[in-house]
């Protein structure tokens, strides 16, 4: 039986008395916000989760989800603190200093490319290296979003950055004085090291600045040709390179408050439907990835092989932003043993990736989430 179709046999009582939750005669709801818009892959995962957690609670609790409207995802993280909602999908790079060990782990996307993964699977792998590692091994993450009255459920992740170009971006030699938009350090570290000049931007900036040649390029997955029109402006992808997915996410951070106010077997109901709403989400966008990828001979898009320089240089940078990485968080966010934090996700990140080698759907990428971390979780301890 799936996670996302599954309804739990049991169904626990109500007992919330929390004033951010709603409580109706039969269950209790839970707000949960996304800067995503209506209608896009990461609201329609969110609807998702609702639906998940209704079946998987017996009806005991519910999730109303406010897409693009309660909070954007700058504000995710303080409407949390602050009571604005109950829960919600935050993007941690936005807060370096709230979550550095965190982020710490968010920079060390780029270590798909060294371990046996497709860039399909990369982010799925990832999203399970990184929550196991933040609820196993990392208490002083836990301390982190605790201060900022949340609880971490779980994450996701994007599928493998390319180049997203409007001209041929494929050797040294052309990546050389190029302008591309990043969206994380250790991607502008990437640049200025192949010659390129580094330009940060929000992606919704990004179309007008491919169009008008502002940029030359922008490192991004496939899904974005689509969910932000890129097609429309890019002439030329470029694979393999960089490499490294976007998963410095929180898919459902719960406010504190409402997860001490939950019972336990309410806490699981909570964590079995994270890892729907998880895995829902990042299997749509490989599915979306592939996609794009297969049609973008439609769309008028060349695709390119990378040289070997620019994959031989691409993989050396990685191996020697590992000591940057370290120096970084230790200098700037005071974070001790950031060597042993990157030794231990790089282990977790080779287990995943052999893990999620044969999923080839969200169910049963759901069903690998719970019953390799969630459901061995300790909720009577977790966060408390």
């Amino acid at each position: 039986m799936t996670l996302r179709k599954a309804i739990q046999q049991f169904a626990a009582p109500l007992a919330l008395g929390s004033m951010m939750l709603t409580a109706g005669a039969n269950a209790t709801t839970i707000s949960h916000a996304t800067g995503y818009p209506p209608n896009s892959i990461g609201a329609n995962s969110a609807e998702v989760y609702a639906k998940a957690l209704e079946e998987i609670s017996g009806g005991d609790l519910k999730a109303k989800v406010y897409a693009g409207s309660l909070l954007s995802f700058l504000e995710t993280s303080p409407g949390i603190r602050d009571g604005m909602a109950d829960s919600g999908f935050i993007l941690l790079s936005y807060y370096p200093s709230e979550f550095p060990v965190t982020n710490l782990v968010g920079e060390l996307s780029m270590l798909t490319e060294l371990v046996d993964v497709a860039p399909s699977h990369a982010g799925l792998a990832y999203v399970g290296a990184m929550s196991e590692f933040i609820m196993n091994d990392c208490p002083e993450c836990i301390e982190e979003f605790a201060a900022q009255n949340q609880v971490f459920t779980g994450g996701s992740a994007s599928t493998a950055y390319f180049l997203l170009c409007n001209q041929p971006v494929t050797n040294m030699e052309q990546v050389k004085g190029k302008r591309f938009r990043t969206a994380g350090a250790h991607w502008a570290r990437w640049a200025g090291k192949v010659g390129a000049t580094p330009v940060s931007m929000s992606i919704a900036e990004t179309y007008e600045a491919l169009n008008q040649g502002v940029l030359d390029c922008t490192l991004s997955s496939p899904t974005e040709l689509d969910i932000f029109k890129l097609k429309e402006v890019t002439s030329d992808i470029t694979v393999k390179v960089p490499g490294g997915v976007y998963g410095a996410t929180a898919v459902n951070n719960v406010s504190q408050d409402v997860w001490n106010s939950l019972t336990e077997e309410q806490r699981r109901h909570v964590l079995k439907a994270t890892a729907v709403l998880g895995a829902d989400i990042s299997w749509e966008y490989q599915l979306s990835a592939t996609r794009e990828m297969e049609n973008a001979g439609d769309s008028g898009i060349t695709v390119h092989q990378p040289s070997e320089e620019l994959v031989q240089v691409t993989e050396e940078f990685i191996r020697n932003d590992l000591d940057t990485i370290v120096e970084r968080y230790e200098e700037r966010y005071g974070v001790v043993g950031a060597d042993l934090v990157i030794d231990s996700f790089r282990s977790l990140l080779t287990k995943w990736a052999g893990l999620v080698e044969g999923i080839d759907n969200a169910d049963d990428l759901a069903d690998l989430y719970w019953n390799e971390i969630y459901s061995k979780v300790d909720v009577s301890q977790y966060s408390q």
